[in-house]
């Protein structure tokens, strides 16, 4: 079994990340991701969702630096 290296810095995050997680899946057409092996989703699907989330972060951190 895989064991992933990340971890959250900021545990009282890891609700409104997975929150994010399941809303940007449903939005790629991933519907139940929580309950989806992931193991049997594509590279590809995995990829999409990790990277849509980080886009998402990275913009929310460059409007509140903006002060936006």
């Amino acid at each position: 079994m895989a064991r992933s290296s990340n971890r959250i810095v900021v545990p009282e995050a890891r609700m409104a990340l997975n929150q994010m997680k399941t809303e940007i899946a449903s939005e790629l057409g991933l519907s139940n991701y929580e309950q989806i092996d992931k193991g049997n989703l594509s590279s590809r699907q995995n990829g999409y969702v990790g990277g849509y989330m980080t886009k998402r972060l990275v913009e929310q951190a460059q409007r509140n630096l903006a002060g936006k």
